[in-house]
């Protein structure tokens, strides 16, 4: 029987209100929280952004985050109703994006009666734009997201009005001692951060922060700092959450992956993990290969030769490493039905020929000097070595462990949130749409019960870190590359095929029918209905593969929404864009389409933005409310306990 995993920010907010409701004793100050709960109820839906795949691309992600994927440059529009020229308001759009920045070009590029006269113009327009954008929440809501150094000032500000005669000066002297005190700078880099986060209340990221990009750490970090954020964990991520557990295998391919697109410095300098060990033992027993030449990453950085060679020689001695530790959990788990995904032993012993499935194919590019003919799984006592200082550095860093705290506590499988299912890859069907998946002591877990299952053994598996060779952390890696993984979503992960076949048709992964299904609304409905939601309001939302030029992310009647667009720029050159955020806000769902980000500095030079349209998904006849949310529903339950309580205290 499996255990269901509730996603954590549902579970939190029912801790916070428990331990409220514990606070209310008296008849005044019960009847002052119905009053406060009984209006939120009132309030309308604050906006969730939906990204998926962003695939370690910050610089596209943090724009995407400050600008709230349009909807900041949609509030200034709104705010001030023509009172700004395109330009102005373009100008005060990059203001909030990046205030530092703007900060840093206006001081030296402006003269000091210049300068001051700006701050006074902009101070104002930024009061008016965050009492516009907060007008959706409570004054208490608008407390918190405010710095606390601050809170004073920006308070007397908001609620000052400064048309009012008497209110004239008192308005006027907290700006100028502002200015006069040398804190309008840092007021202005807080308030532009308040906009930012009052604009987009909370962020559904669904998969896949890491892979082949720069800088993933650096979007953890943003995420951590804004922390109303979920995460539906994805393939990619699967791998560092497994090797922050100390899984071998996890490791392995995610250092062959960054090797693969040089990317090792994520491992190096952004988490402190020591390779010297891994690239000395490489370059004693591997040459150069060009199958295995790191590829340019998306930060565009040139590699020098000797570089090169080096990461090539890592990048197979991690791979060999990888393929026998593969090998080694195959024949441990025959209940994975994998077992053609045991090659090393389909090796000829002159290394010339593999046979695949009754066929002879001819290698290429091999580098199979420490793999024994008699016995290939076996790892060599060095490599042994290897592997063992990489889980002991992989569960020591710091930084790592943190961040895959703060995954592993706002993350799930999946997640219901509003009438919305959110999941990253896929539900494992056959060509009929019968849910199929794992097999184990006698059990099929299907559905979303095989999702439940893989995360309960996900949280053991990183909760028991170094268990080894158990099932919990083969399951680890069944997740990233098993012919049933709902991550995956894929019949074979062909990774030898790619690097020492040459005939292509050996590289065929195929996908499960779910991706041709999922275009069915019969299907999404029926998928809906299985995952508790009803089909009638409710929507997927998708990601980890990407939509092709030329084709709708809206499928199934709007009942299914695909949100990988290409944050990841390899992809772009598949879907034609730069990636796609799903907003779902009080008046429907908007699906926004970006342009290719160049880079930060190109965007506030040439004040270029990157959302090129919104398509709406789906209009409501009328502005949703909080009371129709999640919350909603959760505050009316607090609502019914302490209409009762008030009953108790009157009798």
């Amino acid at each position: 029987m499996s255990i269901k995993v509730e996603a954590i920010c549902q579970k939190e907010r029912k801790n916070i209100m428990s331990n409220r409701m514990n606070k209310y004793k008296t008849v005044a100050s019960i009847t002052t929280e119905l009053i406060n709960l009984e209006s939120i109820l009132k309030l309308p839906k604050p906006t969730e952004a939906f990204m998926s795949d962003i695939h370690g691309e910050f610089n596209a992600f943090q724009h995407v985050v400050r600008n709230g994927s349009g909807n900041v440059k949609s509030k200034i529009r709104d705010c001030f109703q023509g009172e700004l020229t395109n330009e102005t308001l373009t100008h005060f759009a990059f203001l909030v994006y990046y205030p530092s920045e703007q900060l840093t070009e206006v001081t030296s590029s402006l003269s000091s009666q210049e300068l001051h006269q700006w701050y006074l113009t902009n101070v104002q327009r930024l009061i008016r734009l965050l009492g516009y954008t907060a007008s959706k929440y409570t004054r208490s809501k608008l407390r918190k997201a405010i710095n606390p150094a601050f809170v004073y000032v920006t308070e007397e500000l908001l609620y000052s009005d400064n048309r009012d005669q008497d209110k004239q000066a008192y308005y006027w002297a907290i700006i100028e001692n502002l200015i006069e005190l040398g804190q309008v700078d840092s007021w202005i880099k807080m308030t532009c951060a308040t906009i930012q986060h009052l604009t987009v209340d909370h962020i559904h990221i669904v998969g896949d922060i890491y892979d082949r990009g720069p800088a993933p750490d650096k979007i953890v970090d943003v995420l951590i700092d804004r922390q109303s954020v979920d995460f539906q964990w994805g393939n990619h991520d699967i791998l560092w959450l497994g090797g922050a557990a100390g899984s071998a295998i996890c490791i392995c391919n995610l250092i062959r992956i960054c090797a693969r697109y040089n990317n090792l410095t994520i491992l190096e300098d952004a988490y402190g993990i020591n390779l010297r060990h891994l690239a000395r033992f490489a370059e004693r027993y591997y040459q150069d290969n060009l199958a295995f030449r790191p590829k340019s990453n998306s930060s565009n950085l040139s590699v020098e030769e000797d570089e090169a060679k080096e990461i090539t020689k890592i990048h197979q001695a991690i791979s060999i490493i990888q393929f026998k530790l593969e090998g080694a959990v195959l024949k441990r788990r025959p209940e994975f039905n994998m077992e053609k995904r045991l090659l090393l032993d389909k090796i000829s012993a002159d290394r010339k020929y593999i046979t695949l499935l009754g066929h002879n194919y001819t290698l290429s590019n091999t580098c199979f000097q420490l793999v024994d003919v008699k016995n290939p799984y076996a790892l060599t006592d060095e490599e042994q070595a290897i592997i063992d200082k990489l889980v002991m550095a992989f569960t020591h860093s710091e930084k790592l462990q943190r961040h895959m705290k703060f995954l592993m506590s706002h993350g799930s499988m999946y997640l219901r949130y509003n009438n919305n299912l959110l999941i990253h890859g896929c539900v494992p069907t056959d060509e009929q749409g019968n849910f199929i998946g794992l097999i184990l002591n006698g059990h099929e877990y299907v559905g979303p019960e095989l999702f439940d299952f893989l995360e309960q053994n996900l949280r053991d598996s990183y909760s028991q870190i170094n268990r080894k060779d158990n099932l919990s952390m083969d399951l680890l890696w069944y997740m990233w590359a098993g012919p049933n993984s709902p991550l995956f979503g894929k019949q074979n992960m062909t990774t030898f095929e790619r690097y020492f076949i040459a005939d292509k048709a050996t590289h065929n992964e195929n996908p499960n029918p779910y991706y041709q299904l999922r275009h069915n609304e019969k299907f999404v409905r029926k998928l809906l209905g299985a995952f508790g939601l009803d089909p009638d309001t409710s929507h997927v939302v998708n990601g980890h593969t990407p939509v092709k030029k030329g084709t709708s992310p809206i499928m199934a009647n709007k009942k299914m929404v695909v949100i990988d667009g290409g944050f990841s720029r390899p992809y772009q050159k598949v879907t034609g864009i730069g990636g796609y955020t799903l907003l779902d806000n009080s008046f429907g769902m908007q699906l926004v389409t970006h342009e290719p980000f160049i880079s930060k500095v190109a965007a506030i030079r040439d004040l270029t933005d990157i959302v090129s349209t919104k398509r709406v998904v789906e209009t409501e006849e009328k502005r949703r409310t909080v009371a129709e949310t999640d919350i909603g529903r959760e505050i009316q339950v607090q609502i019914k306990e302490l209409k009762q309580r008030l009953q108790e205290l009157k009798k």
